[in-house]
């Protein structure tokens, strides 16, 4: 087990060593979980994204970055960043999902993965200056509860759709494009991962400490992150459970069938380690071997070091699979 000095109640390794994080199981999906999916993404490609680019607001590691703002379903209109190559056509694409902390700015994301690419960095409903939306909380421990009290109603089936349309507006600006890639990272993990079964449009994936998988086994750990919030909101309304079941990262990875690359943590204090295994697990055979690493949002001696074999292992992964 990965062991770090900490201040936290728990034990964010949650007992676990590497064997038995990897034996982790996906819950089984509701009997109408393909069909309540597919629904909702026939609705995204529905939606007339009107992507609108403001003007360069910087420029480096091969790109430039605008401000670009599209309209998702709902009729909401979303902010985000959209990076150029600076010097001729972009041959790849990227869709790339923020965490919990929202996005005002393109941040680590840039440099991209693969050289001449193209990729839209959206902010979803609810998170960051540019996406705010009237009812919607912007802090995690609220967000992550909005409309948990039906399938139909949760956000985070809006804001998966969110990521669909986003790769609607990143074709239409950028017509010639090919098949993408997609990118997310703990809450942006969790809702790649539920995007991915149902759209065609992307040829590959990695999803770096995923949130959301296995909910019936994320409600009985405690944690820092949003799903904290979920825990003490199933307390006081157990019923919710039957709505989680639809937006299990784990149960959705099942269904996967494009390569994605994982990179789950040992020792996580916001995002439980079994359930970012889970998602991993969960994957068809023949998919990449996880990256693991040693801690997710946590700092430590090798944290450095760790960011960059994973953007390197992401580049190798991408020149792969999407070149």
């Amino acid at each position: 087990m990965a062991a770090f000095a900490h201040g936290f109640p728990f034990d964010p390794a949650y007992g676990h060593t590497r064997e038995e994080l990897l034996r982790v199981p996906a819950p089984a999906p509701p009997a109408d979980f393909g069909a309540f999916w597919r629904s909702a993404y026939e609705a995204a490609r529905q939606v007339d994204t009107a992507p609108e680019v403001g003007a360069p607001v910087e420029e480096r590691d091969g790109v430039r970055i605008h401000e670009v703002s599209y309209l998702s379903v709902g009729g909401v209109r979303l902010g985000g960043f959209l990076a150029l190559p600076t010097e001729g056509p972009a041959a790849h694409g990227f869709v790339i999902a923020h965490g919990y902390g929202g996005r005002d700015h393109a941040g680590p994301d840039v440099p991209l993965p693969l050289p001449r690419s193209a990729a839209l960095l959206p902010a979803v409903r609810g998170m960051s200056s540019g996406s705010l939306i009237p009812g919607i909380p912007s802090d995690s421990a609220a967000h992550v509860l909005h409309g948990i009290a039906s399938r139909d109603s949760y956000v985070i089936g809006e804001c998966v759709a969110d990521l669909w349309c986003a790769a609607s507006a990143l074709h239409e600006l950028v017509p010639a494009l090919g098949p993408l890639g997609l990118l997310g990272e703990s809450f942006g993990g969790g809702l790649g991962a539920l995007a991915l079964p149902w759209d065609d449009r992307f040829a590959a994936a990695q999803l770096t400490v995923p949130t959301f998988g296995n909910h019936p086994l994320r409600l009985t750990l405690p944690c820092t992150g949003s799903g904290e919030s979920v825990r003490a909101h199933h307390r006081e309304h157990p019923e919710v459970t039957a709505v989680l079941r639809y937006f299990d990262a784990a149960t959705a990875a099942s269904l996967i069938r494009v390569p994605t690359l994982v990179a789950p943590a040992l020792f996580d204090p916001a995002v439980p380690p079994p359930g970012q295994f889970a998602v991993y697990n969960a994957l068809p055979p023949g998919s990449p071997e996880p990256h693991v690493l040693s801690a997710g949002h946590f700092e430590h001696a090798g944290t450095e070091k760790e960011r960059r074999l994973l953007t390197e292992a992401c580049a190798r992964f991408f020149a792969e699979h999407l070149a």
